[in-house]
């Protein structure tokens, strides 16, 4: 089942939290809950688990409310005694993602809107004049952005494959964003083990789900070998030391710092939030720099569009 937007999961753990830390019973608590769009069926089937007695966790995850790594960290939470800070910490990590999304979106908006009147405007002098046909203005609107979403698919796909490609994935070569990509795949990785870790769950039992937050296959492969290695009796910071990924990462520090004090989780969790301030800031700087390209594109666009439907050219009278 498709995972719901950061959002709509943001309000159901900061419902959680509260209720929870308002100290009513999870069946009673569940009840009072409300959720939108696509939440609102799976929260009912959750409330309908939990009538029958089905824990938190469980009724989470059948109903489709709770993906499977939120609900390892809702068990673990459970078995340690209180939910309340593990839907507290997801609260807060949905949130900071939805609100970098909705940034992101909102500032393409305009960016969206131009480029579309510069699809529309350029063709309308020839099919008023009747130079050029309905079906022939249709189509010259809509080929461009036919173009972009096979180009979009082509890369959604590329990106499919890149789970279990071997060696450097398509979107680690891509220029600029390829960089972004491996800290992205690595922080969700060591935000997802901090969240565990922080919940009680053991290490070699908290690895395996986090390695399932990683969309990169060879990335995937690569920290795999950290968990072989943590079988064998080796610490995770000397573990971490052998993936190449991470050569002059933060994150050893982090981790041999975490170890010695006993605080890994918290060290974990500073350098993720290190890590996402740095990707938000990368796609600050493409919210910024791609509305002005696709303004220059739509002034280029449109400037040709006029210079080359001739109403500047001088006219010959038919008569001379």
């Amino acid at each position: 089942m498709k995972p719901l937007p950061w959002r709509i999961r943001a309000e159901i753990f900061i419902q959680l939290s509260q209720l929870e830390q308002a100290g009513l019973p999870y069946d009673r608590a569940l009840a009072t809950m409300k959720a939108r769009g696509p939440a609102a069926q799976r929260l009912k089937a959750m409330q309908s688990l939990s009538a029958r007695g089905i824990d938190a966790a469980k009724a989470g995850e059948q109903s489709g409310l709770f993906t499977k790594f939120e609900a390892r960290l809702v068990r673990a939470a459970l078995n340690a005694g209180s939910p309340a800070p593990t839907y507290q910490r997801l609260a807060g990590h949905y949130s900071q993602r939805a609100r970098q999304w909705a940034a992101m979106k909102s500032r393409l908006m305009l960016p969206a809107f131009m480029l579309g009147l510069a699809l529309l405007i350029p063709p309308l002098p020839r099919l008023i004049s009747g130079a050029l046909s309905v079906k022939g203005y249709a189509w010259e609107v809509l080929w461009p952005v036919l173009l972009v979403v096979a180009i979009v698919a082509v890369l959604r796909w590329l990106g499919m494959q890149g789970g279990e490609a071997k060696g450097r994935s398509f979107h680690q070569r891509v220029p600029l964003y390829g960089p972004i990509f491996v800290r992205t795949n690595l922080r969700d990785f060591f935000e997802s083990l901090a969240l565990m870790l922080e919940a009680g769950v053991p290490m070699l039992e908290a690895l395996p789900p986090a390695l399932e937050t990683v969309s990169d296959g060879d990335i995937r492969r690569e920290l795999a070998r950290v968990r072989q290695r943590v079988e064998h009796k080796e610490r995770f910071a000397a573990a971490l030391e052998g993936v190449s990924y991470l050569r002059e990462s933060s994150v050893l520090a982090f981790a041999h710092t975490g170890e010695e004090s006993g605080t890994l989780p918290e060290m974990l969790m500073r350098h993720a939030a290190m890590e996402s301030d740095a990707i938000a800031n990368f796609y600050e700087q493409v919210a910024t720099w791609v509305p002005r390209i696709v303004y220059a594109l739509v002034a280029i666009k449109i400037a040709a569009g006029i210079l080359l439907s001739g109403a500047f050219a001088p006219r010959v009278p038919s008569d001379l």
